[in-house]
C-alpha cells in the first residue's frame, strides 16, 4: 500500500483542484492538473476511475467524504 501521507496530500490536491475546475471549467491548465492528480490517485489506489480511487483514498487515510456537490461532467471518474 502507498504511503498514507502521500495519499492524504494527493487527496487534498484533488479536492482543491476539483473546486478550481468547478469555478473555472474552461481553464484547460486547471483541468489537466486535476486529471493528472485523478490519474495518480487511480494508480496508487489500484482503481480504474477517479471516483473509486478517491473513495478508496478517503477510506485509506480515514478522512470522511465531503458533502455532495455538483457532478463534474466529462471528467475522469465523474
Amino acid at each position: 500500500m502507498p504511503d498514507r501521507k502521500t495519499v492524504d496530500r494527493l487527496l487534498r490536491h484533488y479536492r482543491a483542484q476539483e473546486r478550481g475546475v468547478l469555478a473555472r471549467p474552461c481553464d484547460l491548465s486547471i483541468r489537466r492538473r486535476f486529471e493528472d492528480t485523478a490519474y495518480t490517485l487511480c494508480v496508487l489506489m489500484g482503481k480504474r476511475n477517479a471516483r473509486e480511487a478517491v473513495h478508496a483514498a478517503e477510506r485509506y487515510v480515514g478522512s470522511p467524504s465531503p458533502a455532495p456537490r455538483q457532478a463534474l461532467e466529462g471528467l475522469p471518474g465523474a
